[in-house]
C-alpha cells in the first residue's frame, strides 16, 4: 500500500499551495500547479479543483508538505485559515494512504535529490567526505521554517527533523538590533525567529528602522516593495533592512548549525532568498553565519546553499515520505 500510485503531492504554504502528479515509482513528478490558498475556504476544495484543472483522476494516496505542526489527526494551519482533519480528508477522497507532514520535514526528505544546477553555493567548502553527514534546513518565507536531516544508516538513508524552530527567541548581536527587537516586542510580546525573519517579518523590520531614524511613517504593501526599494531603487533604508534581515538569518542559520553538527550543509530554502540571489551571496550573510566565536573555524568549512529550484522540491520529499 506505501507504494501506491498514482500519488497526489502537495507543498502547502502560508500563501501557496503547489500540488504535483506521480503516475509511478519510475516517474517524475509531473502536472504542478500552484493555487493562491486564499482563493479557497479549505485545503479540500483546492485539492478538487486541481484534479479538474488538470483532468485527473482519483488518486491512490496523496502526500502534503504543509506549514503546520502535525499533531494528531487536527491540522490548524500557522499563517493560513485552513484546519482540517486528516481521516476526514482521506474518507472524502477515498484515499488509501494519507500522509500529512510538515512542509519543511518534507523539503528536508529531498535534500540528498536536488540537482546541483538548483543550488547557489554562498561560502563554506563542499567536501565530499561530508555527503553523509547532518544537514541542516531553514527557510523564511510567509513564515519561518527550519528542519535538518540525520542518516539513519551508511546506505543513504535519512530521518528528517520535524520541529518548530522557526519560533526560537531571537537574540540580538548588536545595540541596533536589540533596539528594532524591543520596538518589535512592544507589538507583539515574544519576538521569535520568525517574527523577524519572514516576509511580515521584513515589513516590521523596515517600520521599526524608520522609527528609530524617526522618518515618517509609511503604508507598505509587503516585503516585495522594500526588497525593490533595496534592490531596484537603491534606497538606503531599505537596503539596511535588508541588511539587518540577513544578519538576523546568518545569526540563526550558523545557531542551527552548531546544533545539529550540520557538516554536511546548511539549506536555505523559502521563498524570499532566491529572489535576492545577486545580491545575497555578497551580503553580510556569511560573516554572521561564522561569527560564533571559538567555533567561526568549525563553521568556516560547513558549505550553505540557497535552493533556487524551478518547482518545489518538497514534493518530491512529499513522494519520499510515502515510500518510507
Amino acid at each position: 500500500m506505501t507504494n501506491s500510485f498514482p500519488r497526489l503531492l502537495g507543498d502547502i504554504g502560508g500563501t501557496n499551495a503547489r500540488f504535483g502528479w506521480q503516475e509511478g515509482s519510475a516517474t517524475e513528478i509531473q502536472q504542478v500547479l500552484v493555487l493562491p490558498c486564499a482563493e479557497y475556504e479549505t485545503l479540500e476544495a483546492a485539492i478538487r479543483t486541481y484534479l479538474s484543472r488538470q483532468n485527473l483522476p482519483a488518486p491512490r494516496s496523496c502526500a502534503l508538505g504543509i506549514a503546520s505542526p502535525i499533531n494528531g489527526d487536527a491540522v490548524r494551519m500557522t499563517n493560513h485559515h485552513w484546519s482540517f482533519s486528516i481521516s476526514e480528508v482521506q474518507r472524502n477522497l477515498n484515499l488509501e494512504q494519507f500522509k500529512v507532514i510538515n512542509d519543511f520535514t518534507a523539503l528536508a526528505l529531498a535534500l540528498p535529490f536536488i540537482p546541483a544546477n538548483n543550488l547557489v553555493q554562498v561560502g563554506g567548502a563542499s567536501d565530499p567526505a561530508q555527503c553523509l553527514a547532518p544537514k541542516a534546513l531553514i527557510g523564511a518565507g510567509t513564515g519561518l521554517g527550519v528542519s535538518g536531516l540525520i542518516p539513519s544508516d551508511h546506505n543513504g538513508h535519512w530521518l528528517a527533523i520535524s520541529g518548530q524552530g522557526g519560533h526560537t527567541t531571537l537574540a540580538a548581536q548588536t545595540d541596533e538590533e536589540y533596539r528594532v527587537i524591543e520596538i518589535i516586542r512592544q507589538r507583539y510580546g515574544h519576538v521569535s525567529a520568525e517574527r523577524v525573519l519572514s516576509g511580515q517579518g521584513l515589513v516590521d523590520l523596515y517600520l521599526a528602522l524608520r522609527q528609530l531614524q524617526k522618518q515618517s511613517p509609511v503604508d507598505v504593501k509587503g516585503a516585495a516593495e522594500i526588497t525593490a526599494w533595496a534592490l531596484q531603487d537603491k534606497d538606503p533604508l531599505a537596503l539596511q533592512s535588508l541588511e539587518m534581515f540577513t544578519g538576523f538569518l546568518g545569526s540563526v542559520a550558523g545557531d542551527l548549525a552548531l546544533t545539529l553538527g550540520a557538516r554536511g550543509g546548511v539549506y536555505l530554502g523559502g521563498g524570499i532568498v532566491p529572489r535576492w540571489l545577486g545580491w545575497f551571496e555578497t551580503s553580510n550573510f556569511r560573516e554572521r553565519f561564522e561569527a560564533k566565536g571559538r567555533f567561526r573555524t568549525y563553521l568556516k568549512d560547513i558549505p550553505v546553499w540557497v535552493i533556487n529550484a524551478p518547482e518545489s522540491p518538497a514534493l518530491l520529499g512529499a513522494s519520499r515520505s510515502l515510500s518510507n
